[in-house]
């Protein structure tokens, strides 16, 4: 019999596992060939405390010191750029606010990233406590605390069939039984809690496409911010001496295997074109991933009202390396009835009841 069977193999079914580990026999079932494959392998890797809402800051708070410090860390000093156009004054005095962060002159920004365009830039920001995640590492460390509490953690394991008796009985490839289900699934978990006979809550999941370019001009970009265009019309980023583009699109999409599309990674590379003086030449590759969102836009964590052995760990909405390890520690001590350390009003926001009502 396993204690918590976890359906998903991203962050967050594996940083749940890790958690709820150390209370009692975990098995990890992830359909694809490899962890991570799908929105946790293609993320932008960034860590901001102040991005995002409320109940998601509160989480990226509580967050911080693990993603420092656990295991030597996993976060390096990355810095994140705000760019607006010269009519974007006002859209870009609320990201500021949003987003806390610091209005640098015109030249400081092109200092610090020199294939901005003066011409077309109107406004710049900086926040210095943006940080690249090593989300490589953080997953499998994960993975790695599943398997030391004699956990497990599979791959290939597509779920077929769920069915209720006195404990959950799940279809994988083979049979498991399991005292408490954990529907970590990511775009399909309204498709898990259809199968297992629990209403669905609505998520949405939405593609983002991203394109890999060469180093523009051949600069050594590794020292560049993250820049971010005005109402996150786009974003680049980079990343092992290239730079990843993408036009932040959140189109709602069915769950699938994502792949980017043409005509709006053409529009979101043009946006970036506007604001720099090399042009776009050659795109190297692309592709996209989901991410899925409440209605509400904020995580779901927690058990179901209708029947409290189901748990959700849905709707990380972009949010879910950078909010990994307070969101699992608040599912673990949830199912397992300790008290949170986060304050009543944020655990009511991600709390699956309030989508009940």
């Amino acid at each position: 019999m396993i204690d918590f069977l976890i359906i998903g193999g991203g962050i967050a079914g594996l940083s749940t596992g890790a958690r709820l580990s150390q209370h009692g026999k975990v098995t990890v079932l992830e359909a694809e060939e490899a962890l991570g494959y799908h929105a946790s392998g293609r993320s932008a890797a960034l860590f901001e405390e102040s991005y995002g809402p409320p109940s998601v800051v509160a989480l990226n708070r509580a967050s911080a010191s693990f993603m420092h410090t656990e295991n030597g860390g996993y976060l390096t000093p990355r810095g994140l750029m705000l760019v607006g156009g010269k009519d974007q004054g006002e859209a870009f005095e609320q990201d500021v606010a949003d987003l806390n962060m610091q209005v640098i002159t015109t030249d400081d920004a092109q200092t610090r990233v020199p294939i901005l365009n003066l011409e077309t830039l109107g406004f710049a920001a900086i926040s210095n406590g943006a940080f690249d995640i090593d989300t490589d590492r953080l997953l499998q460390d994960f993975a790695r605390v599943i398997r030391s509490n004699g956990g497990e953690v599979l791959t290939k394991a597509k779920v077929t069939a769920i069915r209720k008796a006195r404990h959950w009985i799940i279809e994988a490839g083979g049979t498991y039984e399991a005292d408490t289900l954990i529907n970590a699934a990511g775009a399909w978990v309204d498709e898990v809690a259809a199968m297992a006979g629990i209403a669905p809550i609505g998520i949405i999941p939405k593609r983002r496409s991203m394109a890999r370019l060469p180093a523009p001009g051949g600069h050594d970009v590794k020292d560049w911010p993250m820049m971010l265009g005005v109402g996150e019309a786009w974003y680049a980023k980079p990343d092992a001496g290239k730079l990843l583009v993408s036009p932040s699109e959140a189109d709602p999409v069915p769950p699938h295997d994502a792949y980017a599309d043409d005509m709006v990674l053409a529009e979101g590379l043009a946006r970036y074109e506007e604001m720099v003086t090399e042009p776009v030449t050659r795109v190297e590759t692309n592709w996209a991933g989901l991410r899925s969102f409440a209605p509400d836009g904020t995580l779901v964590l927690g058990p179901e009202p209708a029947d409290p052995s189901f748990i959700w760990v849905a709707g990380q909405g972009g949010y879910g390396f950078q909010t990994s390890p307070a969101a699992s520690q608040l599912v673990a001590d949830r199912v397992i009835g300790a008290a949170p350390d986060l304050d009543a009003e944020t655990i009511a926001a991600l709390s699956p009841e309030r989508l009940r009502r």
